[in-house]
């Protein structure tokens, strides 16, 4: 097949690949005849589940001279996809019908990548697939799964005698197609029998390598792939306010945003996410006049991974601020007619004036901006790399933060120049407590946090909301100060709850009768 047949097909009982499944069914069926075992030509790997993602994902593996057979239950998908392969330079990609068919053209050890929609639908795609498979081959989830689902099926396909990875992968459409971030984790074993494989589909990044390296152990890379996509969701959100704040404080323009955001994208923010956003204030509307975004109705989507991210940090006792503002920015757009109405009560309390009042430099607030968008970018990825430091800590995964940032560096939705720094922040001390503390972004957050407090104050005083700003800056704030108002809450506590508290200037764990010596003070 994928030696012999150059042309990419899905195979129908009649084709000679017919032929050669049945002699590898055979040779399944513990045949000694090593001469049919010599006729066989199987593929180096399978993928089942062929929407967008998993298309593009069998597209690259099959360009990078890896034979890929691919399957879906719903048969069309798997004739779309080797038509592509045709289209796309006859790549050695090879559709198949039937989820036995597709198994048994799999060399041994077999190794299937799973692309479905998280939750039953893998459930459902595993007892598909593992009823044809044997002792030793291996699946790989490549969705955005719960952690701990993961490391329920690896269990359980350990019991069958099958390998399982969960294998975070980012990067979108685009990324799948020519170079994602790939997050796995799971069975080392499984692994190192495609390492070779996710090395060049992986994107790649001239001064770093491939960004894939293995997680870590259970559900390591579904998580964090998870928690990779709630720093996604705090920079979005920081993105769409420092646009706020420019459009409606500084009058900005779409054409002059798209100059903005673009001078940024070649300094330190420069990102994949500024690219895009320069790349959206250009496009203009085919369906009428003016430019697109100002026409995308402003109710935010999400997926769960948002969600999931803030749970955990709360499980955790983990502080992420930018994170929860940035899911509670998406709740809150979601309640468009409840805004509109809210709109109208308010007006007539001048709120619509305020804006109008502001008059300020242009030039001065977009620098501005800039460096409060940065400082508050570190304080949203501090928040991210201590979740998964806990969760590391509480598992045993030893997880490699500045491995993390390494792979982030390309592929990913959130790769950025600024990652670099943060790999270099963790190769410096490995134990680092916080992004924040490393003397090199210590010093970028004091050179910026003047510009940064007078953006949120702007903000603050014209009325424009800046969630995810503000919450980093609190973030900061709160980490860099010895002494905080914590005291009074924990007297508070003990008052009415009796939950003890510890003392400064000595050892040991009181208890205060607050509410009998404040009456006998009343009296």
């Amino acid at each position: 097949m994928p030696s012999e047949q150059k042309s990419s097909k899905a195979f129908k009982p009649s084709s000679l690949h017919s032929l050669r499944v049945l002699i590898g069914y055979v040779e399944v069926m513990k045949s000694n005849d090593e001469c049919l075992r010599e006729k066989m030509v199987l593929t180096r790997i399978g993928l089942a589940g062929l929407a967008v993602m998993g298309q593009n994902l069998a597209l690259n593996i099959a360009e990078k001279g890896f034979p890929i057979s691919v399957y879906n239950r719903t048969t069309s998908k798997v004739d779309e996809t080797v038509e592509r392969a045709k289209a796309e330079g006859d790549l050695p990609l090879y559709g198949f019908h039937d989820p036995k068919s597709f198994v048994l053209s799999i060399q041994k050890p077999r190794v299937i990548i799973m692309l479905v929609k998280a939750g039953a639908p893998v459930d459902q795609t595993i007892e598909t697939l593992s009823v044809h498979m044997e002792e030793g081959d291996c699946i790989i989830d490549g969705g955005n799964e719960w952690y701990e689902n993961t490391e329920r099926r690896e269990k359980a396909m350990v019991e069958r005698g099958l390998l399982y990875l969960g294998m975070g992968v980012s990067g979108g459409e685009e990324g799948a197609r020519h170079g994602p971030s790939l997050m796995p984790g799971g069975s080392y074993e499984a692994y190192k029998n495609i390492e070779d494989i996710l090395l060049k589909v992986a994107a790649q990044v001239p001064d770093s390598g491939p960004c894939v390296t293995y997680i870590g152990k259970g559900g390591s890379g579904n998580f964090v792939k998870m928690v990779h996509n709630g720093i996604e969701y705090g920079d979005m959100q920081l993105i769409a306010e420092a646009y706020d704040v420019l459009k409606s404080v500084g009058k900005l323009s779409n054409d002059e945003l798209q100059r903005v955001f673009s001078e940024w994208n070649r300094g330190e923010l420069l990102s994949f996410l500024i690219e895009i956003t320069a790349d959206i204030f250009g496009i203009k509307d085919d369906k009428a006049d003016g430019y697109l975004v100002d026409k995308v109705l402003d109710k935010t989507g999400m997926k769960g991974t948002g969600k999931w991210t803030v749970q955990q940090a709360a499980d955790l006792s983990v502080a992420a601020p930018t994170i929860a503002a940035s899911l509670d920015s998406r709740f809150l757009s979601g309640l468009k007619d409840e805004r509109v109405e809210a709109a109208k009560v308010f007006k007539s309390g001048g709120f619509s004036d305020v804006l109008s009042e502001q008059s300020v430099d242009k030039e001065k607030l977009i620098e501005e901006v800039r460096q409060a968008l940065y400082a508050s970018k570190i304080c949203s990825y501090a928040q991210g790399m201590n979740l998964i430091r806990a969760k590391s800590i509480e598992k045993g995964w030893d997880l490699k933060l500045g491995e993390l940032a390494r792979i982030w560096k390309g592929g990913c939705i959130i790769r950025a120049i600024f990652l670099d720094r943060i790999k270099k922040a963790y190769d410096r001390n490995a134990e680092l407590s916080n992004l924040l503390v490393d003397p090199e972004f210590a010093k970028e957050i004091i050179d910026r946090q003047a510009a940064w407090r007078r953006v949120v104050c702007l903000a603050i005083n014209a009325g424009i909301s800046t969630p995810g700003m503000s919450a980093s800056l609190a973030y900061f704030d709160t980490y860099r100060r010895g002494s905080v108002p914590a005291n009074l809450v924990q007297a508070q506590r003990d008052y009415f709850g009796a939950h003890t508290y510890e003392r400064t200037d000595m050892p040991g764990s009181f208890h205060t009768e607050w509410f009998k010596i404040a009456q006998q003070s009343k009296n």
